[in-house]
């Protein structure tokens, strides 16, 4: 299947591991261009700008989700070097969970600390979508992929800020889908996903984590960047505001 990416210019947030490294990869193995965010990790982006290419079709930008004018400057960098996004990948995140059995449960946390990590996770992809559907609009063309989780619809103990941040790009892309022009907008809801970060939890968690998957095993991030992808794609040519998960049936 041609997914039509190739030359298209990608922007994806939070890539130089786990999801977003893998959704950069697969971008560019369909020889689009691709920019990867990072928050304080310069060199794992240089490294990644190298792996996809070079300068020529790959970029690194600094981005901040608790700063506004951290997503313009971005937006605005790939407007520089590639003349516009076509394809807005919103995955960088604010990681907000406590261990009802070890940490101080959310009623227990300060009001500053919450509405904080609250805010950053929703607000930071508000306001790159808001940077990039101008142009998007103007061209006639454009994806919006917002990376949520399952927990936003099942949940699970001591995830109530970052459940409630996921669900609030949900009610989101219900607004978002409206946005017409040749714009589709949608959210990827992943499970438990072999990543970095997951793979160096307990091993006892990781497999009550399978168990509890009806299709009997984790989601590779490799997997959830295809499905990105072709949501980021001319192939779909019209799959929007809906929520996606890729969780092996949980």
């Amino acid at each position: 299947m041609d997914l039509g990416l190739q030359d298209k210019r990608v922007l994806v947030t939070g890539a130089t591991r786990g999801i977003g490294l893998a959704t950069a990869r697969a971008f560019a193995e369909e020889s689009a261009r691709v920019a990867v965010t990072y928050h304080s990790a310069r060199d794992a982006a240089d490294r990644v700008v190298d792996e996809l290419g070079g300068p020529d079709r790959a970029l690194a930008l600094p981005y901040d989700l608790a700063d506004p004018a951290s997503a313009r400057a971005a937006v605005r960098a790939v407007e520089q070097r590639w003349g516009g996004v076509d394809v807005l990948i919103a995955n960088a995140q604010t990681w907000v969970w406590t261990n009802p059995e070890e940490t101080p449960g959310y009623h227990e946390l300060p009001m500053e600390y919450w509405l904080d990590r609250f805010r950053e996770n929703v607000e930071g992809h508000l306001w790159a979508v808001r940077e990039a559907l101008g142009g998007m609009r103007e061209r006639g063309w454009g994806r919006v992929v917002l990376l949520s989780s399952v927990t936003a619809t099942h949940g699970n103990p001591g995830s109530e800020l970052y459940s409630a941040a996921k669900a609030a790009l949900h009610g989101f892309v219900r607004g978002l889908m409206w946005t017409r022009h040749g714009v589709l907008a949608n959210v990827v809801a992943p499970g438990g996903t072999l990543t970095e970060s997951l793979e160096a939890v307990d091993p006892a968690l990781l497999a009550r984590a399978t168990e509890e998957t009806p299709s009997g095993r984790l989601s590779t991030a490799a997997e959830v960047a295809r499905l990105v992808v072709f949501l980021g794609s001319e192939a779909n040519g019209n799959v929007n505001g809906e929520v996606v998960h890729t969780a092996g049936g949980r």
